[in-house]
């Protein structure tokens, strides 16, 4: 319980007594820096109410709280706001009720509780997976950790896009190009030699654009008209039919795909519950649009096609269906929808990773599906994110420019391992020890650096500025981990009893059990609002909060053995809080650095 919700009912009290008022909200903030206090009380809504001079009422209220409640020692007021000054006790009570508990700041979910279904990654497999995919899995992967914490049942899914033109003109080009190439053969990650053939694609096919161009069509024409645009079209076609040597050939250079997807997800650290595949559900929604076309909900033009009109709502017209039936993405992401709450009947929610160009795509699918009628369209979310840039420019996945996902992690590996050498603090470990460490402290770095951004904001992503083990990183997190834990093996005596709540803490103590105290609020706020950003700069914060402590107390060479084991408690307790935030986001702390 916060110390806003233990204080409320005692100051509504107050107000009551004092003034024969009922009051339902109190306002309340952080103490500024420059004032002594816990936290403060805003007294300016009052005077709606009362009819008194904003100090002369803090004053009463104030004292009326040090006379009747236990937790607040002594107060001031500042013109319209009543400091107020938590007892030593209130902390100390506070810290031995939660420095034993492993899970501190995490729920359970209550039984009966509806699921949350996270998707994110959702690729295609025509190529490897980039940075823009290491930005949407990290967001997705983080908030279903985060919605878990919060007390959510959470099922982590993704669609794979894995039919297509874009996929057959990968096959297309192996066909052509290949010359029977495999994974074993060329010792590459399946779906970096897929990956190669898309780009092997489009280089032949701008060539045959600039021939036909030469001929005298134009672009736009020869766009059309080249014979290799003309082949993959056939060859969707052929799939689309079940023609056996194209879905032969599909199924096994999807499966090429999928196990290197597999090896990049295990090293980036994240899993899914459930796999959707664009393959089985592109027909979805067919038969709900038929349904909403009887009830009202769609209208059918001339030409045979189906539309929604969402003019009411601030938008505008939206295809659901094809003149000549066929589907559109809209009608897909509605039928998949309804499939999910099929499959899984607990689902109460939904919250879909996807880039901030999707933003219209989205708002107009929650639209459809509630005037559909279901009750858990009232709970879907668009986890909206913006790109991710790099100083050399935008990536282009068709012209082989783009940042591959695993070459991404092999050399933030690497940049740790430099700066690591150079710190030269590593004698004493094994090259396994090294290896491990290394990578540890650059996924950390790369995790940290772009989930402590907003998701909606857009990110320039700079390596070697994430990897510095000074200021907002993750290494320097890792590093005030790692130093706790040095702290703890040298700590040679029994530290696990309860603390006397007669002592006195120190003030920097009393500033590092406040912003413990705030973790499991953090946790809530980071799910209600998706932000996986709330967690990494409460955990700066909750670190800079120590390393303030660290540097003005002694915790070790203390010669007063209370302090000595309250010390050595607190900083345990930072320590599992740091573990536990960095958990929910998908990152690793190293026990030494």
């Amino acid at each position: 319980m916060s110390l806003a919700q233990i204080l409320t009912p005692s100051i509504q009290k107050a107000i009551q007594v004092l003034f024969d008022v009922n009051v339902e909200k109190i306002e309340f903030q952080t103490t500024r820096k420059e004032f002594e206090g816990d936290v403060t009380m805003v007294i300016f809504p009052l005077l709606k109410v009362i009819k008194s001079n904003p100090v002369e009422l803090g004053n009463k209220i104030g004292a009326y709280l040090v006379e009747n409640v236990a937790e607040v020692s002594r107060f001031n007021v500042v013109s319209g706001f009543l400091n107020i000054v938590i007892s030593d006790s209130y902390y100390l009570d506070f810290f031995n009720s939660i420095k034993d508990n492993s899970t501190f700041g995490y729920v359970k979910p209550t039984d009966g509780e509806k699921a949350v279904m996270v998707e994110f990654a959702s690729p295609n497999t025509n190529k490897p997976l980039h940075l823009g995919h290491v930005r949407n899995v990290l967001l997705g992967y983080s908030v279903s950790q985060i919605l878990k914490a919060s007390g959510k049942k959470v099922y982590k899914t993704q669609v794979i896009n894995d039919r297509g033109i874009h996929i057959c003109k990968s096959m297309l080009a192996w066909q052509k190009f290949g010359e029977g190439q495999t994974p074993e053969s060329t010792g590459l990650k399946g779906d970096k030699l897929v990956g190669n053939f898309y780009v092997e694609f489009d280089k032949a096919y701008k060539n045959e654009i600039n021939g036909l161009m030469a001929q005298g069509l134009t672009e736009d024409e020869a766009k059309k008209k080249a014979p290799l645009i003309l082949e993959a079209q056939e060859m969707l076609r052929k799939w689309e039919a079940g023609d056996e040597g194209v879905v032969s050939l599909w199924k096994k250079m999807n499966q090429w795909v999928y196990d290197g997807f597999e090896v990049t997800y295990q090293n980036i650290g994240v899993d899914f519950d459930y796999n959707y595949y664009e393959s089985n559900t592109y027909l979805l929604g067919k038969d709900v649009v038929e349904d909403g076309l009887s009830r009202g909900v769609f209208y059918k033009k001339e030409d045979g096609s189906v539309w929604i009109d969402l003019t009411d709502e601030g938008l505008d017209e939206k295809l659901v269906l094809r003149s000549d039936g066929t589907s559109v993405y809209m009608t897909q992401d509605i039928g998949t929808a309804i499939q999910r709450v099929k499959d899984k009947p607990d689902v109460g929610g939904m919250v879909y990773t996807v880039g901030n160009e999707q933003d219209y795509h989205f708002k107009v699918l929650f639209i459809i599906l509630k005037k559909l009628g279901f009750d858990w369209a009232e709970n879907l979310f668009h986890l909206s994110y913006g790109m991710v840039d790099l100083p050399s420019g935008k990536m282009k996945s068709r012209e082989g420019t783009v940042v591959d996902a695993d070459d991404l992690m092999f050399e933030m590996t690497d940049t740790a391992r430099q700066i690591s050498e150079e710190l030269g603090k590593l004698d004493s470990y094994s090259e396994t020890e090294k290896a491990d460490l290394y990578r540890t402290i650059g996924l950390g770095a790369l995790k940290y650096y772009i989930l402590k951004v907003d998701p909606k904001k857009r990110i320039l992503f700079n390596p070697e500025e994430s990897v510095d083990f000074a200021g907002n990183t993750g290494p320097f997190i890792q590093y005030t981990y790692a130093r706790i834990q040095s702290i703890i093996r040298k700590a040679d005596f029994d530290f696990s009893a309860n603390v006397n709540l007669d002592f006195e803490i120190h003030e920097k103590e009393k500033e590092l059990l406040k912003q413990i105290e705030l973790f499991p609020e953090v946790i809530q706020n980071a799910a209600q609002n998706h932000s996986p950003a709330l967690i990494a700069n409460y955990t700066y914060d909750l670190v800079k909060e120590y390393n303030s402590f660290y540097q003005s107390v002694h915790i070790l060479g203390e010669v007063d053995v209370t302090k000595k084991v309250f010390r050595v408690q607190l900083s345990k307790k930072v320590a599992e809080i740091i573990k536990s935030a960095f958990s929910l986001l998908g990152i690793e702390v190293p026990e030494r650095m």
